[in-house]
């Protein structure tokens, strides 16, 4: 009896709708937020998956177009022998490892010191040197490419080697093409493969940091290289982090730089490149009558992507950390 009083006091039911109406709109922004993030995240990964599932599947399979994303006939095995074969994919891959990860590496250590110098150091010129910073993430690589290779090709400090040319007539300045100083060399001066965007992260973190730790590593008679070793390095694992994810990225998928400056060792991103045109010197039309080129080029990419896959595999939660801490938007 009490219960059926209760449910039908007005004053009750008025609270239980009044509920409902406020429940009822975040109810309705959950479900509109989870469909909006479903669909983003499916614009954003359908073309890996379209990549790894054709690359599974076999000539028969692609003759049937009403199976596209279960496929009636596969090939793994073939399709991948064939790409790992076409690439050279152990060569390749440690063509890539010599040229373009160690310079990714040497990028990450040298533009941290760059960086700690704009960030913590006042000097004459600091303001044009910025200027000149961000004058390199301004300017396309394309406009200093051809300068850069001729610089190169007769390698010169400041012009004494030309002048010692002009004076005695033997010519000292070393070709570097061709070798791995094109690479380490730019890396080693913080000028590399768009390192003013890492250094300009860089000064980000470090202009946030606490000058309380410095002047107390100062007193108990550190200089400033053993307070950026001791103290500054060991407080900015979040910002090394996101350096060395991207530094790894960009230079992974470098093929522009590495075209320029090979001729014989053929990274990753070269050798994908070609795969199309060693296609069709073994005899492979790229055409729909030979589909199962397409299998063969997907296969290609996914070897490409997997290694840089695997490595933001582990440092994902790092990474992403790192990029709510350090601040970088867009």
């Amino acid at each position: 009896m009490k219960i059926a009083n209760i449910e039908k006091n007005p004053l009750v039911n008025s609270k239980r709708i009044e509920g409902l109406k406020k429940s009822l709109p975040s109810k309705f922004g959950f479900i509109f937020r989870l469909v909006m993030l479903i669909s983003i995240g499916f614009v954003i990964i359908y073309p890996l998956l379209y990549m790894i599932v054709t690359s599974l599947v076999s000539r028969n399979g692609f003759f049937n177009s009403t199976r596209v994303w279960i496929p009636e006939a596969i090939s793994p095995a073939f399709n991948y022998k064939i790409a790992w074969e076409l690439l050279e994919y152990g060569t390749s891959l440690l063509s890539t490892v010599k040229y373009e990860i160690v310079s990714a590496l040497i990028q990450v250590a040298t533009c941290a010191v760059t960086a700690y110098g704009f960030a913590r150091f006042k000097f004459k010129g600091k303001n044009l040197l910025i200027g000149v910073l961000f004058l390199t993430i301004l300017v396309p690589d394309m406009m200093v490419l051809i300068p850069r290779m001729a610089n190169y090709s007769k390698m010169d400090f400041l012009g004494i080697l030309g002048l010692f040319n002009r004076l005695t007539g033997i010519d000292l300045r070393p070709n570097i093409l061709e070798s791995v100083a094109a690479f380490y060399l730019p890396s080693l001066f913080s000028i590399g493969l768009r390192s003013g965007i890492m250094i300009f992260i860089y000064i980000q973190f470090f202009s946030s940091f606490p000058k309380e730790l410095e002047e107390a590593a100062w007193i108990d008679g550190a200089g400033p290289i053993k307070t950026f070793l001791k103290i500054a390095i060991p407080s900015s694992g979040v910002v090394i982090t996101t350096v060395l994810v991207f530094s790894l990225i960009w230079h992974w998928n470098d093929y522009l730089l590495c075209a320029m400056y090979l001729d014989e060792d053929t990274t990753l991103a070269i050798a994908l490149d070609q795969l199309p045109d060693t296609l069709t010197t073994l005899g492979y039309r790229l055409n729909p009558e030979t589909p199962e080129t397409l299998a063969f080029q997907m296969a290609g990419c996914v070897l490409f992507v997997a290694p840089m896959l695997i490595v933001y595999m582990f440092l994902q939660r790092r990474f992403i950390e790192s990029i709510d801490r350090v601040g970088i938007t867009g």
